[in-house]
C-alpha cells in the first residue's frame, strides 16, 4: 500500500522546481518505464500486479516498490489516462565537455518549450546519429546538458548555425560535418544573445521560392530538414 505522503511526494515532482529540488522525475508506461529500468535504478516504482507479475524481475531494481490498485494508480499517476505503471527516476548528473564536441555535428536548443517538439527532435538527432544535443536554461525539461548556452557557443571553437528568415538557402551553403546547430523557441525564435553569436546563418526556402506559403515552419520539422541536409552532404 502507498501512503498519502507518497503519492503527493510523487505528484509535486509534476512541477520543475520539485524535479530539480529532489533530483528526480517521473517515467510512466511500460514501454518507457521497461527502456529506462536497465540502465538506472529507480528511487520508486508504483505498479497494478498485473504489471509486476509480468515484470517482476525489472522491479527488483527499485529502491522502493508499491503495488497499488487502479484506483490508487489513477490517485497517484500523473497521466490522465494511468498505464499500469510508473516509477520515480534520478535525474542523471552530466557534465559538459566541449571538447568532446569537436568534430561532431551538435544540435543546440534555444528555449525550445513544447516537450512534443522538444522529443520529436531528440528523436531526430538520434536518427542521423547526433550524440549531442545542448539545452538552454529555458529549453523544456528532458536532462541532456542543460547550460548557459551563450557561454557555451562562445567558448566552442567551432561554427555556429542557426535559421533564419534572412540566412542563405541551406542547398546552396556548403556544410561541413562540424558545428552547432542552434534551433529556436516556438514563437520568437533563436534568442537575439544567442543570434550575435551564429556565425552562419541560414535558410530553409520554400517551394516554389517567393511564394505565399505559413509564415515558418515548426521548430522540429525545420530541424529534421536541416539535419538531413547537413547529412546528405557528409554521404555525397
Amino acid at each position: 500500500m502507498i501512503s498519502k505522503a507518497r503519492i503527493k511526494w510523487i505528484k509535486s515532482l509534476e512541477m520543475r522546481k520539485y524535479r530539480q529540488q529532489y533530483k528526480a522525475f517521473v517515467a510512466e508506461g511500460p514501454k518507457l518505464v521497461g527502456e529506462l529500468l536497465p540502465y538506472s535504478n529507480p528511487l520508486c516504482l508504483v505498479a497494478t500486479q498485473d504489471w509486476l507479475n509480468r515484470n517482476g524481475q525489472l522491479a527488483e531494481a527499485a529502491k522502493e516498490v508499491y503495488m497499488v490498485s487502479q484506483e490508487e494508480m489513477e490517485r497517484t499517476s500523473l497521466l490522465r489516462t494511468p498505464q499500469g505503471v510508473l516509477a520515480v527516476m534520478p535525474i542523471p548528473e552530466k557534465k559538459l565537455n566541449l571538447t568532446a564536441l569537436q568534430g561532431k555535428l551538435v544540435v543546440a536548443l534555444d528555449g525550445v518549450q513544447d516537450p512534443g517538439n522538444l522529443g520529436t527532435i531528440l528523436r531526430i538527432a538520434d536518427w542521423f546519429g547526433i550524440r549531442h544535443v545542448l539545452c538552454s536554461e529555458g529549453t523544456a525539461d528532458v536532462y541532456m546538458y542543460y547550460c548557459p548556452l551563450p557561454e557555451v557557443l562562445h567558448e566552442a571553437a567551432m561554427p555556429v548555425f542557426g535559421t533564419f528568415l534572412d540566412g542563405k538557402d541551406i542547398y546552396a551553403e556548403e556544410l561541413p560535418a562540424e558545428g552547432i546547430i542552434v534551433m529556436g523557441n516556438e514563437g520568437n525564435g533563436i534568442s537575439a544573445e544567442v543570434a550575435g553569436l551564429v556565425s552562419r546563418r541560414l535558410y530553409v526556402p520554400n517551394y516554389p521560392k517567393g511564394s505565399l506559403t505559413t509564415e515558418s515552419l515548426n521548430v522540429a520539422v525545420a530541424t529534421g530538414i536541416v539535419c538531413a541536409e547537413f547529412r546528405r552532404r557528409q554521404q555525397s
